[in-house]
């Protein structure tokens, strides 16, 4: 699932094309992408784009005469770019299609599960309720980092995912977060300390800016077309028996029903192997059985 970093990405690069353009169309595929039918989706043709904002893992073009077009790409939704105008949506991976004088944003999805959905609103609090409320992690300092993140008592690696806590950290960032931070992904924020409170707070910071940073370097002025999950920059995400990069163990990793948490025993649970099935009851409690589902709770 694209998060904060790649969301980002996504953002810098729709600004230098399409900040204050007008759609000139917007084709959808499926009816099923759509989960707002008032005001119709046609609404946004012919609005000029005048702002970009992220919330959470969703992207929202601010429209003139207050409409809102806001896209949640969910795990295997991407973007792309096209220079020509109405360029052809593709077939089975294909959702919509926004036109432009000069090319076209395409949402593409791959997979027989189409997740993705796009909402138009004409009214900015009902935009602003697909909010779920979580705190910004480069905004929040470390008393109210601490506030969102002893709210309630989860595993770290539940509270650093959950869009209610925190905004735009999903499955990969939180693996590498946790690493930086030196913490298990299974302590319970209750049991923190005030030491590691401010080191997690801080690792939040530095990896989430740290690979911003990076993507944006790697990308430059072009379109961002690797938007993936799994880097091999990372030092654990998707590193299952590889080196630890700072001590050298093999990377360890836990796996629940369709979500995979990967750590460092050495660096991160004092040399303890967590094992899978042990783990399975306080996964079952504190984990949904699907990335999907965690993203689509309100609370």
């Amino acid at each position: 699932m694209p998060e904060l970093p790649d969301i980002e990405l996504y953002l810098t690069a729709m600004r230098s094309r399409i900040l204050g353009e007008t759609i000139h169309g917007f084709r959808v595929a499926s009816p099923a992408l759509l989960r707002t039918y008032r005001p119709p989706h046609t609404e946004v043709v012919g609005r000029r784009v005048d702002d970009l904002e992220r919330i959470g893992k969703r992207i929202v073009m601010h429209l003139d005469e207050g409409l809102f077009c806001v896209i949640h790409l969910m795990v295997a939704g991407r973007l792309q770019w096209k220079e020509r105008p109405k360029t052809v949506i593709p077939k089975k991976v294909g959702l919509a299609a926004w036109d432009f004088a000069h090319g076209t944003l395409l949402l593409t999805e791959q997979g027989t599960k189409k997740r993705a959905g796009v909402w138009v609103f004409d009214d900015e609090v009902q935009m602003r309720a697909e909010d779920r409320g979580g705190v910004e992690p480069l905004e929040v300092g470390v008393a109210a980092f601490r506030d969102a993140l002893v709210r309630e008592n989860r595993t770290l690696k539940r509270a650093l995912t959950d869009p209610r806590i925190f905004s735009g950290i999903g499955n990969a960032y939180s693996d590498e977060i946790l690493w930086e931070a030196q913490l298990s992904p299974v302590k319970r924020t209750s049991q923190l300390s005030t030491e590691e409170v401010e080191r997690l707070h801080g690792a939040v910071q530095s990896s989430l800016n740290r690979w911003t940073e990076v993507l944006a370097a790697e990308v430059g002025d072009a379109w961002p077309t690797k938007v993936t999950a799994f880097r091999a920059e990372m030092a654990v995400h998707g590193k299952f028996g590889e080196p630890c990069p700072r001590c050298g163990s093999p990377i360890q990793r836990i796996v629940y029903a369709a979500n995979e948490t990967n750590y460092c025993a050495t660096c991160q649970t004092g040399g303890k192997v967590l094992a899978d099935r042990s783990l399975s009851r306080l996964l079952k409690d504190d984990w949904p059985a699907t990335i999907e589902e965690l993203e689509e709770r309100r609370g």
